[in-house]
């Protein structure tokens, strides 16, 4: 796959948005709503993400942007506020961004009370000389950058969180642990003796990100992610998501990549970094993706999970592993003219 442009956006959430100057053959915008009314949201922040770049903002200000409207606007339950209650009940939320020009990150896990994580990430990679800051002293550090504290829960998320309770707590996270974790709630203790590896089923919802490649047009990078996290997760848990290498990576003299599923098994991988590091070498996005879950898919082959790619001339690819439910991985390309998506996906291998 080719942009002839070199400026491109890539959105993922959980679908594969991808955001260029050019297109070719786009589906009329009004079938598509109609065909796919849950990327509407994804949309919006695709429109806040091209407006900053149009208007001369940076590519940094364009992946703030666009993750934070879909912060905002809640994204498929997977970002933002009121989603993917812990075992407590409470939302929390992972974020990240990453210059590719200067190699800086900055990111916060298990962040408390305050909505927009991805701006908070921003200002620990502009205010701090450090990388990722996590839970209560994230929420703490955002509150004094002047960022609002709210409760993030929501009626939505309480109905998540009473309804899992009302299961027995199933399904969760826990393992080798007394109750048994398959069928009773908490408190947990540890047991003396040690299991071989649970089989969880797998939930193609309840691991979703929205990651963001941004390639200016003097082939500048930027990449970020924003994640509400798994659903009934551990408290305290942090993803893949502000993991750099992990959730996401830029580098200016290659391109970018980010990525979304299963983040407890993919962060061991950094399929991000694997990613970005093979296009370096002159790989093609595409099988630079492909590589990356190739990776995974030999120690976990069931994982679910998908990685997308673009470089800095304009390419870009994607690839996801085969599960059921999760056969394709469909993304859509922009034409910045006429403003009308072209729908196309990736197989599953």
């Amino acid at each position: 796959m080719y942009v002839s442009a070199p400026k491109v956006i890539v959105f993922s959430l959980p679908y594969l948005v991808e955001l260029t100057e050019q297109s070719r053959c786009p589906e009329p915008q009004n079938n598509f709503h109609k065909r796919h009314p849950n990327l509407h949201t994804a949309l919006s922040g695709r429109d806040d993400a091209w407006s900053a770049l149009q208007a001369g903002g940076s590519v940094l200000d364009a992946v703030e942007k666009g993750c934070a409207r879909c912060e905002a606007d809640q994204c498929d339950g997977s970002v933002g506020f009121g989603g993917s209650p812990d075992e407590r009940g409470e939302t929390t939320l992972d974020a990240m961004i990453m210059n590719g020009n200067t190699m800086e990150v900055g990111a916060v896990g298990d962040l408390r009370r305050i909505k927009n994580a991805i701006g908070v990430a921003r200002a620990v990679m502009e205010r701090t000389d450090h990388t990722l800051l996590v839970g209560e002293s994230a929420s703490v550090f955002a509150e004094n950058m002047g960022f609002t504290p709210e409760d993030l829960t929501t009626n939505k998320s309480i109905s998540i969180f009473t309804q899992w309770l009302k299961d027995n707590c199933q399904p969760n996270y826990r393992k080798n642990v007394s109750p048994d974790p398959s069928q009773y709630c908490g408190p947990y203790k540890p047991r003396v003796t040690l299991r071989q590896r649970r089989k969880r089923q797998i939930d193609i919802h309840a691991h979703d990100t929205i990651g963001m490649i941004v390639i200016g047009k003097d082939g500048q990078v930027a990449a970020g992610t924003s994640t509400n996290g798994a659903n009934h997760k551990v408290p305290g848990r942090v993803g893949d998501s502000p993991i750099a290498g992990a959730g996401s990576y830029a580098d200016s003299t290659a391109g970018g990549a980010a990525a979304t599923g299963d983040g407890d098994v993919m962060m061991r991988f950094l399929p991000s970094y694997l990613a970005v590091e093979l296009m370096k070498t002159g790989t093609d996005p595409s099988t630079a993706c492909k590589t990356s879950i190739s990776r995974i898919k030999i120690h976990y082959p069931g994982f679910f999970g998908a990685v997308i790619c673009a470089n800095t001339t304009g390419h870009y690819g994607a690839a996801c592993n085969k599960v059921p439910g999760f056969s394709k991985f469909p993304f859509v390309v922009y034409n910045s003219q006429t403003n009308s998506p072209l729908l196309q996906s990736v197989d599953c291998f």
